[in-house]
């Protein structure tokens, strides 16, 4: 009897561990998902592990090895990418989400800009100032400004001048900072943020539809982490989202 009480007692907090779950999530859904986690939470489940990046560098941990039971992407790419790489729970994907692309100013120099055809951003940059978004070579809001800038026929004359970051909220934070007198960033992120304004938005024809999959991971494919897309799929996490500024697909 004895026997059993102790093994009782030294499996019930490795039962409650194994229910703990990570989360690998685009930088931009950090303030949405820190929400969510606070609700999962009261709902009488541990608290998530948030882990925030650019979709590549968390798709690129995932095929290394990270531990992660569900991976929410800001473009299909990168989820596609480990989709390909077998590494992807595929029936749990579900696009959830989807967001629109702005240029921000530092809220202490207001501007506005309209964004169309052969726009100019010479006035606002002056001879040295820089664009703040994310690298297009892997970053998803870089990838998506890439082909806005390229649409409206201006890429070559502002490739040059953009600061190629890690992600978005490190584009955001140089226009915070007024190290950059502009940014391109989602929506949702200039939102969040009392020190920039947005002087223009995208045609959402300019750039292919910003669409934010979700879904589990094979290796951390259990019950609760199916329980959790279910979760981040219903009511009171898309209203967290609606709050947040994202629409729901």
């Amino acid at each position: 009897m004895r026997r059993l009480i102790l093994a009782l007692f030294l499996l019930f907090p490795l039962a409650a561990q194994a229910q703990d779950l990570t989360v690998f999530a685009a930088a931009s859904l950090t303030d949405a998902l820190k929400d969510i986690s606070a609700l999962w939470q009261k709902d009488g489940h541990p608290a998530l592990r948030l882990s925030f990046a650019s979709s590549s560098t968390l798709a690129r941990q995932i095929e290394q090895g990270a531990p992660a039971n569900l991976f929410a992407s800001a473009d299909q790419k990168w989820m596609d990418y480990l989709v390909s790489h077998n590494l992807i729970a595929a029936d749990t994907r579900r696009n959830l989400l989807g967001n629109d692309l702005v240029l921000i100013v530092p809220a202490d120099k207001p501007a506005k800009i309209t964004i169309a055809p052969g726009f100019s951003l010479a006035p606002l940059l002056g001879d040295k100032g820089r664009i703040a978004t994310g690298d297009p070579a892997h970053v998803p809001v870089g990838i998506y400004a890439e082909q806005a800038l390229r649409k409206l026929g201006v890429w070559d004359s502002l490739a040059p001048r953009l600061a190629r970051t890690e992600d978005v909220r490190a584009a955001l934070l140089l226009v915070e900072r007024g190290e950059a007198p502009a940014g391109i960033v989602y929506a949702t992120d200039a939102a969040a943020s009392k020190a920039v304004a947005v002087a223009g938005a995208f045609p959402a024809d300019s750039h292919d539809p910003i669409v934010y999959p979700f879904a589990v991971t094979k290796s951390g494919d259990t019950p609760e982490a199916r329980a959790l897309l279910t979760f981040l799929a219903g009511p009171q996490a898309r209203a967290v989202f609606i709050r947040r500024g994202f629409r729901l697909e």
